[in-house]
């Protein structure tokens, strides 16, 4: 694998050709199993295989799947908490022409896992990174869940705090593509509860134990989920997706009609006159006695 580089950091693009002959290390960004083992691909297994060192986001949980695919690699630890130390360890030896195969505890790295961080690091380095497909909760969900498959959002998990949490929900509110978040069993009752409150009852899915032999998909409104979910406990990491707002109808332009005419096209559209004078008074920020004396001059 060789790769060309445009460019110091100085803003200047850059290119990768990912495979060509390899003039320096390389790091491979390897999805594992969500669940069930049978997901990992050959591909996967052969570039574990065959990497002088597996970066992991614990090193216990990825030996259960170097054990049952009798890999031998040596491991080194990468998560949230080691991120400085590791990453100049890495970088030099990919330098030195190692070939590093970094992995989360399932799926995707740098999906709401450790690995980003790493990445940018290696493309700031001028070293080749190189992602291969596999498994990720969101998008496995997503296509069984009913809902809209595109277009989507992506959030993964929501603050903790209540009121961030709720704060991200309100900026959410309007937007069209179906949403996916990530959830953990513990919470998934409150925050399925505060999205009816923000959302309404719009139509969601959780899906729980992806790939596993427990796994359950719960397809309702969000009211209905926070129903259920009053009275029964969840168990598994929670994947949940909500579908998107409706679109706003365009507004008509009333600028060429009189207060009166305003009125009298809102109250077309069923509301009552009392309604549509307060509402043209608030469009056009005029008094209301203003509106309704405009309104119930003679016609």
């Amino acid at each position: 694998m060789s790769q060309l580089f445009f460019g110091k950091g100085d803003g200047k693009m850059q290119i990768q050709k990912s495979f060509k002959e390899p003039a320096k290390g390389i790091l491979y960004l390897v999805p594992t199993p969500i669940g069930n083992l049978e997901d990992m691909t050959m591909r996967g297994i052969r570039i574990l295989q065959e990497a002088d060192l597996i970066a992991s986001e614990d090193t216990r949980n990825t030996q259960k799947l170097l054990n049952h695919f009798e890999i031998k690699t040596p491991q080194l630890s990468f998560h949230e908490h080691n991120i400085r130390e590791r990453i100049p360890q890495l970088l030099e030896k990919l330098h030195n022409g190692a070939v590093i195969a970094q992995v989360s505890d399932a799926g995707m790295p740098s999906v709401s896992d450790p690995g980003h961080e790493l990445v940018t690091a290696c493309i700031a380095a001028e070293l080749p990174v190189v992602a291969l497909p596999g498994p990720t909760a969101g998008l496995t969900a997503l296509i069984a869940s009913g809902l809209l498959p595109q277009p989507f959002t992506f959030y993964g998990f929501l603050p903790r705090k209540k009121k961030e949490q709720r704060e991200a929900l309100e900026q959410l509110q309007g937007a069209q593509p179906t949403q996916i978040f990530y959830e953990s069993p513990y919470r998934i009752k409150q925050t399925v509860t505060l999205m009816a409150e923000v959302f309404g009852p719009r139509e969601a899915v959780i899906c729980r134990e992806l790939t596993k032999i427990h796994e359950e998909y719960l397809r309702g409104t969000l009211t209905e989920l926070a129903e259920y979910l009053s009275e029964h406990e969840l168990k598994g990491e929670c994947c949940l997706l909500v579908a998107g707002g409706e679109a706003a109808e365009p507004e008509a332009d009333y600028a060429e009609l009189t207060l009166q005419e305003h009125v009298l096209a809102l109250m077309a559209t069923g509301s009552s006159s009392k309604e549509a004078i307060k509402e043209v008074a608030k469009r056009r920020k005029l008094p209301k006695q203003e509106v309704y004396q405009a309104y119930h001059e003679p016609k």
